[in-house]
């Protein structure tokens, strides 16, 4: 059972023994350059927001084998290093698009590893339905000032639902997206949610996060349904190994 803060503030868990039941979230280091914070929902899977997918600089795609997995990242090691097969992205998802709730709605990606973490210590999360305004909450993140531990932060609350955009109160910041958001009850952390921005409503910093229920069958499918694998290699035609798949 993952050890909770009972704080409301972000508790980092530098140590093995702190960041015990929390192994599956990760840092996904992206084009060499940039991280998200990602989750296993089954080994071989990672849940994390599709905007991590992107170069910020240039708006194209990382190329798959510029992205790695790894898992429980803390102060220089993680419990696990896994390289990418193929991720997938939703085609409602516009990066170039400006920011808005139906970005937000659409920001959800799904990354297949070149082989499943089968680590007893590793345990996927379940997932659990849309939380309602008023839910309380957890994260589990890496940011750019905090990007050698895990932070959670165990208590914090949904301020307002949009259609299955979130406004929560949760501390989120850059390393953040991809995050992912924890429903506590019965004592069992199931996600139920995905951080994808941080910013401001009535002057007070926000994050905003997506619901996962079509999402994520939709890109489950896709995945289910194409298994071809296409390695780039020296010389190779260049393929990404990310798709985008339609409703």
């Amino acid at each position: 059972m993952p050890a909770f803060a009972q704080s409301g503030g972000l508790f980092s868990m530098e140590s093995r023994e702190d960041g015990r039941g929390w192994e599956a979230v990760g840092r996904l280091e992206i084009g060499g350059k940039a991280f998200c914070t990602g989750a296993l929902i089954a080994p071989d899977l990672v849940l994390t927001a599709a905007h991590c997918l992107f170069d910020a600089s240039t708006g194209a795609r990382v190329p798959v084998e510029q992205i790695q997995f790894l898992a429980g990242w803390r102060n220089g090691r993680a419990a696990a290093y896994r390289r990418v097969r193929r991720a997938v992205a939703l085609e409602d998802y516009d990066f170039m698009a400006p920011a808005s709730p139906e970005r937000v709605r659409h920001d959800v990606a799904v990354i297949e590893l070149q082989l499943p973490i089968r680590n007893s210590a590793i345990a996927p999360f379940g997932l659990g339905p849309l939380p309602e305004a008023g839910d309380e909450l957890g994260v589990v993140s890496y940011a750019h000032d905090r990007s050698e531990a895990p932070s959670l932060q165990d208590y914090c609350g949904v301020l307002d639902k949009q259609d299955s955009m979130l406004v929560l109160d949760c501390s989120v910041d850059f390393g953040s997206s991809g995050s992912p958001v924890f429903s506590f009850a019965e004592g069992t952390p199931r996600i139920v949610s995905v951080i994808s921005a941080k910013a401001q409503a009535g002057g007070e910093p926000v994050s905003l996060a997506t619901g996962l229920d079509t999402p994520l069958a939709r890109l489950r499918g896709a995945l289910d349904e194409d298994d071809v694998f296409n390695p780039l290699s020296a010389g190779s035609r260049r393929d990404t190994g990310a798709k985008f798949i339609k409703p």
